[in-house]
Formats: structure tokens, sequence, C-alpha cells
């Protein structure tokens, strides 16, 4: 049944793709002079139109529960402009897809090293024939071995103060909603895909399963900063994040502080939290931010930037900061970039 869904879903996505590569991007093309990026391009077709649908499906089944079932009153909704800008950057996945075969040929390379000199190689279709072969029990699989590591490249985010720099743009939004997974820096994004696309491929995940995954963690880590209170359930909270459980990563002085502190680093599954001992479920709503965003007497009134250009900027400033030992800017003091 998953796979017959799988290919149902590919083939409509595929006849879309073709259809708007004959009509409107070769044209286009063919116009300018620019045949010999159509291969390429009739690719990335593919990536773009999973996208550009999963933003659709996306805002359509968790906008309604914002509005009805809201968790606080947003104060400014201008500040989520930028969020969609990113989601829409995010979304689309390129940079995803880019890494992925960027990294095929160095894995094909290696590969046939390991099958030259019998080198154990993690196959997990192969593990116990029958079974992991089969397209929903292997996409599980890969979906747990990649939660995991997302777990420890999160934890490691809130460990590296440099790392914390950039991730910071993500926890810097003060206005919890179905946009703001895909708020990050673009140099942390590069990081992140590059680390999981060279998981992907070591444990063998196939390029279609590969859009699944990318897909289907996607839509997860939207409903996740919902800002929406959704009936979870004590079960059904240990089983999966949820909106809550993620919220109080977010809280200001409790789900992180810089390098200090951290609880729910879970993306997917809370069960690492759990494992590790950083799981926090105290569900009382509390203000989500960086602590330095308050204004004073309770932190710095810094500004981490309003616009999406002013946030990426700013995070390399306070790299540089954190590296020199100064200050990226003066507190209280927003930039022309915004």
């Amino acid at each position: 049944m998953f796979h017959e869904i799988v290919a149902q879903l590919d083939n409509m996505v595929s006849a879309l793709q073709t259809l708007l590569y004959v009509d409107v991007v070769q044209p286009f093309f063919y116009r300018f002079g620019l045949m010999g990026y159509d291969e390429d391009t009739y690719d990335a077709l593919y990536w773009v139109i999973i996208g550009a649908l999963e933003i659709v499906v996306t805002y359509l089944a968790l906008r309604p529960l914002e509005a009805l079932r809201p968790i606080e009153q947003w104060q400014d909704r201008k500040a989520l402009r930028a969020d969609v800008i990113y989601t829409w950057i995010a979304k689309l996945g390129i940079i995803n897809i880019a890494f992925f075969f960027m990294l095929q040929p160095l894995f094909d390379h290696w590969q046939s090293l390991i099958s030259i000199y019998n080198v154990p190689n993690i196959d997990i279709d192969s593990l116990w024939p029958g079974v992991t072969d089969q397209p929903i029990v292997s996409f599980l699989i890969y979906l747990v071995i990649l939660d995991f590591a997302g777990y420890w490249y999160h934890r490691w985010q809130h460990r590296f103060g440099v790392w914390w720099e950039l991730h910071a743009v993500h926890h810097s939004q003060q206005q919890m909603s179905l946009w703001n997974d895909d708020r990050n820096h673009f140099l942390d994004d590069i990081i992140q895909a590059a680390f999981f696309a060279a998981i992907s491929l070591f444990i063998g995940v196939q390029p279609n399963q590969f859009v699944v995954l990318v897909a289907v963690s996607n839509f997860m880590q939207s409903i996740q900063h919902v800002n929406a209170r959704l009936p979870y359930g004590w079960l059904l909270e240990r089983l999966i994040v949820s909106p809550i459980f993620h919220r109080r990563h977010h809280a200001v002085g409790y789900g992180h502080e810089g390098t200090k502190y951290g609880c729910n680093f879970g993306v997917l599954f809370p069960w690492w939290d759990m494992l590790f001992r950083t799981a926090s479920w105290n569900r009382t709503v509390e203000p989500t931010g960086i602590r330095d965003q308050l204004p004073a007497p309770h932190g710095d009134g810094r500004s981490y930037g309003q616009g999406l250009l002013a946030q990426q900027w700013l995070a390399l400033a306070r790299i540089v900061a954190r590296l020199t030992g100064r200050r990226a800017y003066a507190p209280g003091t927003t930039d022309a970039a915004n």
C-alpha cells in the first residue's frame, strides 16, 4: 500500500514536471540560448514541485488550527514575513538535493572500493531479507536513524558557541508559527544538508526515498512550531514531538541558554531526549526567544534583525565578535538592513 501511494504521487509530480518543462521552461531556455542547462533544470523541477505542494498542504492543514486554537495571540504579524521567505527557499529543497547528488559520485567510488577490498558496508535493505527490503520498513528505519543523527546535530548547535550563533537565527523568533521551522542561517542549512546527505548515502537511502524522507520530516517539524493547542495526550506526546514539547525548547531560560542549558532537542521523536535525560514535560506556556533579546533589566535588548538579510548578516557579526572578544553591536541597537 505504502509503495503504491508513493508511486501514484511520483507519477502525478512527474506528469506536472513534464508539463511545466515542455510548456514553460523549455521555450524560455530556447529563446535565451540556455538549452545547455535543460537536463539539470528538468531534474530540479521535481523538487520545486514537491516543495511548492508541501507548502500549500502545510498551510491549508495548519493555518486554520492557528486561527481557531492559538496558544498565544501574536502581537506583530509582520515579524513572520521573513519566516515565510525562509520557508519558500528551504522547502524547494535545492540545497538538500544538491548535496545529495554532489556526494553521490564520491560514495559510488567509495562503495566500489568497499566491494573490491571486501570491506563491510551498511546496507539497511539487506539486513533482514524479506523484511528490511520492504519499502515501508526501510523507510521507517531510515527515518529513525536520521532522527537519531538529528538529535545530536541539534545538541551540537547549542553546545558550540560559533555554531550557536548560526542557530540563534532560528531561536530569535519570539512568535511561534507554522513558518518558523525553516528560519535558519543559510550556512547552517548548507552544513545540515551535507551532514544528512552523507548519512543518507552511507546507509543506502535511494533518491526517491530521500524525497519522501525530507517531505515527511519537514511537515512534522512545521507541526511542532505551530501556534495551536493540539490534544496529543500522554502517549502520543511520547511517540512524536508535539508543539508544546518543542515550544519548551524555544522557551526563554528553559529550552536553551546559548551553550549552557538545553532540553527537548528531539527533531521528530522525543525518545532520544528521554534516553539521554534532556526531556522536559512541563506544559507551562513560557515566552519564546533568546534572553538577551529581552529589555533591561532582564536582557540586553539585543536585536537579531527583523529582515532576512539582517538576520543572516548579524549572525556572522556575532561569530566575529565571539572570536575576537568584541560585541558585534551595542545593546538595543537595530541595523539598517531591517
